[in-house]
């Protein structure tokens, strides 16, 4: 028999993740070895035994809701955001010109001709490292918070109405979680529309940041915070709760299929289309305050005044809004797409999908 190194098993992810539990504590494994399988004889405990698992066993089931179920979504939200704005830099960067100086950036396509005229290819990923490590730390919040603020606000609310306000509950715990993932996100933000819309300023995070520090102190990091959560707060509250909204929906009416009998490649197509579609929401409500932050933090002493009185209420509602669409819509989709990927590697069901039901009380089981 070919034994697999345990080394090699637990080579991508923390060991953590894989803990298996102890056989002693398996009802199956006591079974098991009482009665045997099937005529075949159980195993001697006196004397050595070898279990192997089947080829589709997971290599450790990670419990729900424990403390390696959320250190596992914190990892996928770091994956999942990180990767995803960090590969959308260039959208990002013609997107924030634009907001900045629509008379030189008056369109998508001349946007990236005026870049490419002026910086060169290696200029579209200009501010890649800030944005790297400030959405892979939001990510990690975001979604690490929201897996547990979820479960917290549904366990105060009790299982019949958890059940039947499950909405509020996604509302409420995306909001709470995002106050924090806000938290880590804003001073790289600020670094990133600083090198991103004033050439000349830095070439990245290296140089950017003590610059940055040097002209407004660390205060001026979280400068743009409210700016940001009222871009953001919004934002996430609408990428979770239309995301499992739409996902349940397309369980229910678009697959005859219940999701338990559905394969992982379909169910993970379905967490990217019902990210998708959430993405295009998140874009429409987040957009005046993501104009808002571009201003303000592209504008030394600028306030929120100084912006509605430039850009107008039409500006801030429209301005560079088709292309944050596309790139939002892309960028959800691929987040939940990534994110419930590393949760099916683990061994953890995909997000959404299933309505949560009333548990039955103490008083219906004496009925």
């Amino acid at each position: 028999m070919a034994v697999v190194s345990e080394s090699s098993r637990k080579a991508l992810l923390p060991s953590f993740l894989y803990a298996a539990p102890a056989a002693s504590s398996s009802p199956s494994f006591a079974a098991a070895a009482a009665v045997g399988v099937r005529g075949v004889p159980a195993p001697s405990l006196a004397g050595p035994a070898v279990w192997a698992r089947s080829p589709r066993e997971p290599a450790g089931k990670i419990e729900m809701y424990s403390p390696a179920f959320y250190a596992a979504c914190t990892a996928g939200g770091i994956a999942s955001c990180g990767l995803t704005h960090m590969t959308v830099t260039p959208l990002d960067l013609v997107k924030c010109n634009m907001q900045i100086d629509p008379a030189k950036y008056k369109s998508i396509s001349s946007g990236f001709g005026v870049l490419l005229k002026e910086q060169g290819a290696r200029g579209f990923f200009r501010g890649w490292v800030p944005t790297l490590l400030g959405y892979s730390a939001q990510g990690a919040c975001k979604f690490g918070f929201y897996e547990f603020f979820k479960k917290y606000y549904s366990d105060i609310a009790g299982p019949e109405y958890a059940a039947k306000y499950k909405t509020l509950i996604y509302l409420a715990g995306s909001a709470s979680a995002e106050v924090i993932a806000d938290i880590a996100l804003c001073p790289m933000e600020a670094v990133k529309v600083r090198v991103q819309t004033q050439p000349g300023f830095a070439r990245g995070l290296s140089d950017g940041l003590p610059k940055f520090v040097k002209a407004e102190g660390y205060a001026g990091l979280y400068k743009g915070i409210v700016p940001l959560w009222g871009r953001q707060i919004p934002y996430t509250m609408m990428k979770f709760a239309s995301f499992e909204t739409v996902v349940e929906m397309i369980y229910k009416y678009a697959i005859p299929a219940p999701k338990s009998e559905c394969s992982k490649p379909l169910q993970l197509g379905v967490s990217f289309a019902g990210g998708y579609i959430a993405g295009v929401f998140c874009a429409i409500v987040s957009h005046p305050a993501d104009n808002l932050v571009s201003f303000l933090n592209n504008a030394k002493g600028a306030t929120v005044g100084d912006a509605v009185n430039k850009l107008g209420m039409w500006g801030l509602f429209t301005r560079g809004l088709p292309l944050r669409i596309v790139m939002i819509g892309t960028l959800t989709g691929a987040q939940w797409g990534l994110y419930d990927a590393f949760k099916v590697m683990v061994g953890l069901p995909t997000t959404g999908g299933v309505a949560p039901t009333p548990a039955i009380g103490e008083e219906q089981l004496k009925a």
